[in-house]
């Protein structure tokens, strides 16, 4: 099948480029400049359409290869990434007070979180490039899933993290064999020591914010769900967001979609932040720019200070005329219970972030309660064991004694 990218446009001046003048960034913008992959939609639509998924027997995310500008000769080697499922809750609605909640289950990715369809595509272009290293910062997620595929493809992987990194998500760097620099700073001070050495000795970059690319694997979440949802996807989608690159790739697959004719409209986007680190929604509730935030959150995942996907997070939000909100530590515990206790879902704090977000918005008057929406759960809530210890009560020990278990059932009311 052809190659639909048409050109790469920058999002701050509009300098359009083919993909041989640009390797991450603008050439005229520098970093800031984060760049677009723009597609012949007219070209791509003679092949792509609602037959060719109906036909198409890989549930995986690589059904969309042809709607994420990368070669296709090395896929049959990756691991299964995407095809995860999409639930319709049969209880939490209720508590979150709407009509409709579906919940996007990306914990049982491999590495157990959405960054898994970034992590592929990084992985296939570094190969298709010739690279043999690979590097990224991060606060755990795009870290481990990015150890995890390219262990899986023979690339060798430099992970800087900063020293508040969850110690499931540092375990799983080694069970991968990365190599992994644990930095004594914050996630502002880890990206820019992870890019002087990416700089420096030359390595195939993963950070999302700066690789154009890497948002084509996020949004294939997107195209899952519209499908999922037999092309009518719901009212609403939230998401959690920290450095903007997943709700930008959000907005980008549902828009392909749109683009394509195979959905009539752009669900409207829910941008979640924690409070103890919310830069996008202080800009938003004060109409200024966005500023530096502290990152002082359990919700690891999202805390960062300064979002590097700025210009995109913003537009899928504005675009889609939907809307942001932030939620506390406390509502985020909360509703990991919940999620656990109503659904069988095991989300960590910065997925269940964006259920947290949907109450709020419901409370607000942001979404009203006839409507429908998607929540997409990021990650596997084991990755985060001492987040988990915080929302939780720890089991009684009981005597191995009958009559002591009696007793214990009587004093919880279960017998």
């Amino acid at each position: 099948m052809a190659n639909f990218v048409k050109d790469f446009r920058c999002t701050l001046c509009n300098k359009i480029y083919n993909e041989l003048e640009v390797v991450y960034t603008c050439p005229s913008c520098g970093e800031k400049g984060i760049l677009e992959i723009e597609y012949d939609y007219k070209a791509m639509r003679k092949f792509v359409d609602k037959c060719y998924f109906r036909t198409n027997p890989d549930f995986s995310m690589w059904r969309y290869h042809h709607l994420m500008a990368i070669e296709n000769k090395h896929i049959q080697k990756m691991l299964k990434i995407g095809g995860t499922p999409l639930y319709k809750a049969n209880h939490l609605h209720k508590s979150v007070g709407i009509k409709s909640l579906y919940i996007k289950d990306e914990g049982q990715n491999p590495s157990g979180s959405l960054k898994d369809r970034a992590s592929g595509v990084a992985v296939l272009k570094a190969i298709e490039k010739g690279y043999k290293t690979i590097s990224c910062s991060s606060t755990g997620n795009a870290a481990s899933s990015l150890a995890c595929h390219a262990a899986r493809m023979g690339l060798k992987t430099l992970i800087f993290v900063p020293k508040r990194a969850p110690i499931g998500k540092v375990n799983q760097l080694s069970i991968y064999g990365s190599n992994v620099v644990m930095v004594d700073g914050n996630y502002k001070e880890t990206y820019e020591l992870s890019k002087k050495a990416i700089d420096h000795y030359g390595y195939y970059n993963r950070n999302a914010a700066i690789n154009p690319y890497l948002v084509e694997g996020k949004k294939t979440v997107a195209l899952e769900i519209a499908e999922q949802l037999d092309f009518s996807p719901t009212d609403w989608v939230a998401v959690s967001v920290g450095d903007g690159c997943t709700i930008a790739g959000v907005y980008k697959g549902f828009y392909d979609f749109y683009m394509l004719g195979l959905i009539d409209k752009i669900p409207k986007l829910l941008g979640v932040q924690s409070s103890g680190c919310s830069p996008f929604v202080t800009a938003f509730e004060t109409k200024k720019s966005i500023v530096e935030a502290e990152e002082n959150s359990i919700a690891d995942s999202i805390s960062v200070g300064i979002p590097r996907n700025p210009v995109k997070a913003w537009d899928a939000v504005e675009k889609s005329n939907g809307s942001w909100v932030s939620v506390s530590d406390d509502d985020i515990l909360k509703y990991m219970r919940k999620l656990g206790t109503k659904e069988g879902i095991f989300g960590e704090p910065a997925g269940v972030a964006a259920i947290a977000g949907v109450r709020k918005a419901v409370t607000l008057g942001i979404i009203s309660p006839i409507e429908s929406v998607t929540v997409i759960m990021t990650g596997n809530g084991l990755k985060d064991p001492k987040s988990v210890e915080k929302a939780i009560n720890p089991p009684v020990l009981v005597k191995n004694d009958f009559k002591a278990l009696e007793h214990y059932l009587k004093e919880k009311g279960e017998n």
